[in-house]
């Protein structure tokens, strides 16, 4: 059997099968590498390893969520929107599904209210932590335990 060799700039069928299975692995791996601590490396590196104090800051959300698929949040701060002190930022982290940093808004003294409303998918029952920057560099945040009888983002057998 003749051995054909591929033309100069082209992909042999064994690099072709070698890098797609390479693929595969980064993404099956993904979710599993993830541990305990990726919540409060995700939320240092938004801070920039800046202290964060709890309070000033509301994250509401229902406690117990009957399908993960569709969650409605709103996070909510304390400020007078005015251009001496307002919010600047706020973040959405969780501790369990994929990617840590669920959502991020940016704000202003123009904004008038420090109130944000979206929904997210949850994998399973787990830690939700909102975090708002003020301009004066400060972090607040607020913790919510969530419990989700019916997770998202799990993929199964079809």
């Amino acid at each position: 059997m003749a051995k054909i060799t591929p033309h100069k700039g082209q992909t042999s069928r064994r690099q072709l099968l070698a890098g797609a299975a390479g693929m595969v692995t980064c993404v099956v791996l993904r979710p599993a590498l993830a541990a305990a601590g990726d919540l409060e490396v995700a939320i240092a590196n938004y801070t920039n390893r800046a202290p964060v104090r709890p309070g000033k800051v509301k994250l509401d959300i229902a406690e117990l969520v009957d399908n993960g698929n569709v969650v409605p949040i709103t996070v909510s701060a304390d400020s007078p929107m005015t251009s001496a002190s307002h919010v600047t930022t706020i973040a959405i982290f969780n501790e369990k599904n994929p990617q840590r940093d669920v959502a991020r808004f940016t704000l202003g003294p123009r904004y008038g209210k420090a109130d944000v409303t979206t929904r997210i998918r949850l994998a399973t029952s787990q830690k939700l932590v909102a975090v708002a920057q003020m301009n004066d560099g400060s972090y607040w945040s607020h913790t919510v335990d969530v419990i989700v009888t019916l997770a998202a983002c799990i993929e199964g057998d079809t």
